[in-house]
């Protein structure tokens, strides 16, 4: 009799899994109908009006498992830094919109964005870490998507920029570059805004500036302890450390080579992954709507860009 109801009892944990699965697939369904034209430009655009299915193995296996796996960059504040970040915060809603729990998984960049979206959205790294069912923080940029044909890059979430945060007191207007004088800038110098610092007018300011720094984050923590007059970097990584202050403008880098639309960043997941990569544009599109994403941004002292 006793194992007659342990039997009961674990063939109605059976149903009510079962149920819990369909519902799940029940939402996604949903959210897939919802995401409408919002993925136009990009490469999930084109695979849905190329009518590409998901196959149902796919989507099946995180019904199954519960979860959503997402890639996500290690050390790169305001987004991730040591569990917390924007990036995570987005996740996940993301995750809870489509009923399934969030599972991250940290990594630190290759050297290339096709070698991470290599290991981390179509393959694997050698090392047996990932793929993810998607990845966040990718560029949504047509070379890329033409490059990665085994990606389905979409949802752009927030538009990026270069630019240059000063002190007032000793830098009270910066029209150009010429108007530094002889004050010191600190710039992380392995990114695009080192790289755009050091052959600004000539090579003219490198004796100026300070290079060491990993990201525009510690810079504009250099910035405010005095060290230097001005900082430069993405304006997400200034704002994060300045947005707020009297004391601090941040303001569009002066120079014709920085990008002035700057770049949208957004999310990839496996080509063939459409079904999925259709519910999380859905569930950006609330999110966005409901002023939700904003809302994540500016937790963390960033001012939301529309993409």
């Amino acid at each position: 009799m006793g194992h007659q109801e342990l039997s009961g009892k674990s063939s109605r944990e059976a149903s009510a899994g079962v149920a819990m699965k369909a519902g799940r697939r029940r939402l996604l369904t949903q959210l897939a109908q919802l995401a409408g034209l919002a993925c136009a430009g990009t490469s999930l655009g084109e695979a849905w009006a190329a009518g590409v299915d998901q196959p149902a193995s796919s989507l099946d296996k995180i019904l199954a498992r519960g979860s959503l796996r997402v890639g996500i960059y290690q050390d790169m504040p305001p987004f991730h830094v040591r569990g917390r970040g924007i990036d995570v915060d987005l996740a996940q809603a993301l995750a809870q919109a489509l009923g399934l729990k969030l599972e991250l998984m940290p990594f630190n960049a290759d050297e290339s964005m096709n070698d991470d979206l290599r290991n981390m959205v179509w393959k694997g790294h050698y090392l047996g870490y990932g793929p993810a069912d998607v990845l966040m923080h990718v560029p949504v940029d047509r070379p890329l998507m033409d490059a990665t044909p085994q990606a389905l890059i979409f949802a752009p979430y927030y538009r990026e920029h270069i630019v240059l945060a000063r002190n007032k007191a000793r830098l009270p207007q910066l029209e150009q570059l010429a108007q530094l004088g002889r004050e010191t800038v600190a710039v992380p110098g392995q990114t695009l805004a080192g790289w755009l610092m050091l052959g600004a007018d000539g090579g003219a300011y490198q004796g100026q500036l300070n290079t060491h720094w990993k990201d525009g984050a510690e810079c504009a923590q250099a910035l405010l302890r005095g060290e230097f007059a001005a900082a430069v970097g993405l304006a997400s990584e200034l704002e994060s450390v300045l947005r707020g202050r009297a004391d601090f403008a941040i303001e569009a880098l002066p120079l014709a080579r920085a990008p002035r639309d700057g770049w949208a960043t957004g999310l990839a997941v496996k080509k063939d992954a459409v079904g999925l990569a259709q519910a999380l544009q859905a569930a950006l599109n609330t999110l966005t709507s409901r002023g939700e994403l904003k809302r994540i941004f500016e937790a963390h002292n960033v001012s939301w860009q529309k993409a």
